[in-house]
């Protein structure tokens, strides 16, 4: 029971097929305690979808992009448990002009709302909830990331807003530190999750990456994400902060396919070209 007795806030859980749903369902069965976050259409959404998890657990309303409503969740949760030892920031949006090609084209209002959503409310989750974290043993925050290290097909702004969460972690684990704060990301391969399947390109990354990954990939499998997610959101891992955490199958450590013979290229990577 590796969060027995953990209290936990996770957002971002829409559908069962969420990398979020998968965190909360791996987190009851190891014993933590969770509430859940939705807002506008999606909130109903989310109560339907929290039913199916092993324990009931209450959906509380909160917009990351809302300053009251990360301040009224935070004091719900401080007069409900007075303290957290953990929170998911399963949160990321991009209007669909800055996706799909539109990286020179899309207009600053809607890179701002990407920003906004994807890398500000990150940094704005360790300023509201981070005396709360404060309070416990092993306070940790946890974002999903996706790699930032190079430029995806169709990912554009998203991805210039997921380079800029990796130095968000990078300074809120500076600042939370000293009150014993963990602040992590975990970087997953391509899902097949309802965000992912709204980038044009992301079947183009799909299909590379089982191809890449050393240990292989399953799209459609998010419990290998969730394992991770919840063993630092437990006091397994007390010293790890800062990190960004590559949950792909080793995807990232790899430059292309392999070859099948010295200087010959596989057929596989011929496909690709």
């Amino acid at each position: 029971m590796l969060l027995q007795g953990k209290r936990l806030l996770v957002t971002g859980v829409l559908t069962d097929s969420s990398i979020a749903y998968n965190v909360a369902r791996i987190a009851q069965e190891q014993g933590a305690e969770i509430v859940l976050t939705g807002f506008g259409r999606g909130l109903t959404i989310t109560r339907t979808v929290a039913e199916r998890l092993p324990a009931p657990c209450d959906v509380l309303e909160m917009d990351v992009t809302e300053p009251d409503h990360l301040e009224r969740v935070a004091d719900g949760l401080q007069r409900r448990w007075g303290r957290l030892d953990g929170v998911v920031h399963a949160t990321a949006f991009a209007p669909a002009s800055t996706l799909g090609g539109g990286f020179l084209t899309a207009r600053w209002e809607d890179v701002a709302t990407a920003f906004h959503v994807s890398t500000y409310s990150f940094a704005a989750f360790g300023r509201v909830f981070g005396p709360l974290l404060a309070a416990s043993e092993h306070g940790s925050l946890v974002g999903l990331d996706f790699d930032a290290d190079r430029a995806w097909p169709g990912y554009d702004w998203m991805g210039v807003a997921k380079a800029g969460l990796e130095s968000c972690c990078r300074y809120l684990a500076r600042e939370l530190g000293p009150q014993g704060v963990r602040v992590n990301l975990v970087a997953a391969g391509p899902l097949r999750t309802v965000a992912a399947k709204s980038i044009e390109g992301f079947a183009a990354s799909e299909q590379l990456w089982p191809r890449l990954a050393p240990l292989g990939w399953d799209v459609a499998d998010t419990e290998p994400v969730g394992r991770v997610v919840c063993a630092l959101l437990s006091g397994w891992l007390p010293a790890v902060t800062g990190e960004v955490l590559h949950v792909d199958g080793g995807a990232h450590a790899i430059g292309a396919p392999a070859l099948d013979g010295p200087g010959k290229e596989s057929t596989e990577a011929k496909e690709l070209a």
